[in-house]
């Protein structure tokens, strides 16, 4: 057994969640037990994923993307109505780490992408430095990186070619990123790697000469939270499982 508000203590330190302006609270956003011992994590507190983690026995629930975000209306009804009564049913805790999760050098969706990809980053970029570049392994082509993003994510990818150049430094950000787009370019990436792409995307590689590629933002945020997870767990003595929800966007 583990203390929640231990956890939560430990999690506000570790990942400096005070550094961060975000879109929504970060930390504990359901208050349970004051007491857990099984942890599932999963990158998004929809409905589906609280109820496979209920059913799977946990007591403590760890997200990326949490339940309250800048611009609700703050009313407890339909879809988060429906969401909310079966944690409080069941007395279960929900963490939910945005902005902080994305950043951390070894835990977050970056550092984590960069490791399964063979990226070592050697700075970062961008508003609050979320930005992860790095000098690639060797020069390689736009096509042989979207085979390889592929091969890792599990899923197509869309790939915008820019000049032609031979690939030699990565930039990435995962998720909905697309607007650090020009933040990588000024940063000297010869392609950018995201999860989402919009309509200005396109010209902006065309007229830079900077490739653009979308992996899917659930695909390149699913690493962070496992990795989280399977750290608290390590910790605190937790039982850990990850649980993926199917995400096409």
């Amino acid at each position: 057994m583990a203390k929640t508000a231990e956890i939560e203590g430990y999690l506000s330190e570790a990942l400096s969640v005070a550094q961060f302006k975000d879109y929504g609270p970060n930390g504990l956003q359901v208050e349970g037990r004051s007491e857990v011992r099984s942890l599932v994590s999963g990158v998004t507190a929809s409905l589906a994923f609280i109820e496979a983690a209920l059913a799977s026995g946990a007591d403590l629930l760890l997200v990326h993307h949490g339940l309250f975000w800048r611009g609700q209306d703050g009313r407890l009804t339909g879809w988060l109505r429906r969401r909310l009564a079966p944690l409080f049913a069941a007395e279960a805790n929900l963490l939910a780490y945005h902005l902080p999760l994305d950043a951390h050098p070894q835990w977050g969706n970056n550092a984590q992408l960069g490791r399964r990809l063979g990226w070592q980053a050697d700075r970062q970029f961008g508003e609050q430095m979320l930005g992860f570049s790095a000098a690639l392994p060797q020069a390689t082509a736009l096509g042989a990186l979207g085979e390889q993003l592929q091969a890792v994510l599990g899923r197509p990818v869309t790939l915008l070619p820019g000049d032609g150049r031979p690939l030699r430094r990565v930039a990435w950000c995962t998720g909905g990123a697309q607007s650090y787009f020009e933040a990588a370019i000024a940063a000297g990436a010869d392609v950018f790697v995201t999860g989402e792409i919009s309509e200005p995307q396109l010209h902006l590689a065309r007229e830079t000469g900077v490739a653009f590629v979308a992996a899917g933002h659930h695909a390149t945020e699913r690493y962070g939270v496992q990795a989280l997870g399977e750290h608290l767990a390590e910790r605190f003595g937790l039982q850990h499982r990850f649980i993926d929800v199917e995400n096409p966007a």
